[in-house]
């Protein structure tokens, strides 16, 4: 008698199983090509298991009926991401494969723009594509700059760059007018892709420390001026909105005062 299991049996819920073992494969190739210790490995692990189980969630959530393609390719880049997670943890007890740790950075950074551009030629783009990419990118950005902040040396103030996407998400439980929708800004994207290449470059250290730290101040500085623009935007956006609403509501009271 076969038992009744939708998760089981769901090839859309099965996606992120692949995923997470495809995670498991890299940390296994990885691990005893560069001798990982224990804090690579485990971060490794936890980031695979816990990618796994937030979209297998939001996979459940969506009621999607297909994964799509565009989001195999996200998911790629996801296990890519582990990867550099797991090597920027290990980094901290012994010297950075850099090369290695540049590669798999760089190759993520590149299919960046691959998944929204197959989502499009496909027409499977979705919300959930859409905050899976934007996850990832913020995940990635996060962890390259606690690896130019500790390992590269930079400063600790490089990890303004990597918090303050997380930062904007919880002040927006706090101000809920953080949480309407913005209009289109093809200067939000530029700044966005280029957070991530500055920080490879600065991670790479190449070049001339003044010139690594004005690489990634350049960085932060664009960050600082993109999320800055956004905040005042929504903040009239809100003014406005409630300038409008306010005396929609008195009118709609003065019949029961009267």
């Amino acid at each position: 008698m076969a038992l009744n299991n939708p998760y089981g049996a769901s090839p859309v819920l099965q996606e992120p199983a692949v995923g997470a073992g495809a995670q498991v494969l890299l940390l296994a190739l990885l691990g005893p090509a560069i001798g990982m210790g224990p804090a690579g490995w485990l971060t490794g692990l936890a980031f695979a298991v816990g990618s796994w189980a937030v979209l297998s969630l939001a996979v459940h959530r969506s009621r999607l009926r297909s994964f799509g393609p565009a989001n195999r390719v996200t998911l790629g880049r996801a296990t890519l991401v582990g990867g550099v997670t797991a090597l920027v943890a290990d980094s901290f007890a012994s010297p950075p494969p850099v090369t290695l740790l540049v590669g798999l950075t760089a190759v993520a950074l590149l299919l960046d723009g691959v998944d929204g551009k197959v989502a499009r030629r496909t027409g499977t783009s979705s919300a959930l594509g859409a905050r899976f990419d934007m996850e990832v990118d913020a995940f990635l950005i996060l962890v390259l700059s606690v690896y130019v902040a500790v390992s590269v040396s930079v400063g600790p103030w490089v990890l303004l760059i990597g918090g303050m996407r997380y930062a904007f998400v919880a002040a927006s439980y706090v101000c809920r007018w953080l949480n309407a929708p913005l209009p289109p800004s093809t200067a939000r994207k530029t700044v966005a892709a280029l957070q991530g290449v500055l920080l490879l470059v600065a991670g790479a250290d190449v070049l001339p420390r003044p010139v690594t730290t004005g690489v990634v101040a350049v960085a932060l500085g664009s960050l600082v001026w993109s999320f800055g623009r956004d905040v005042v935007w929504l903040w009239r956006r809100s003014r406005t909105v409630t300038t409008e609403v306010g005396p929609q509501r008195e009118r709609v009271l003065e019949p029961v005062a009267g």
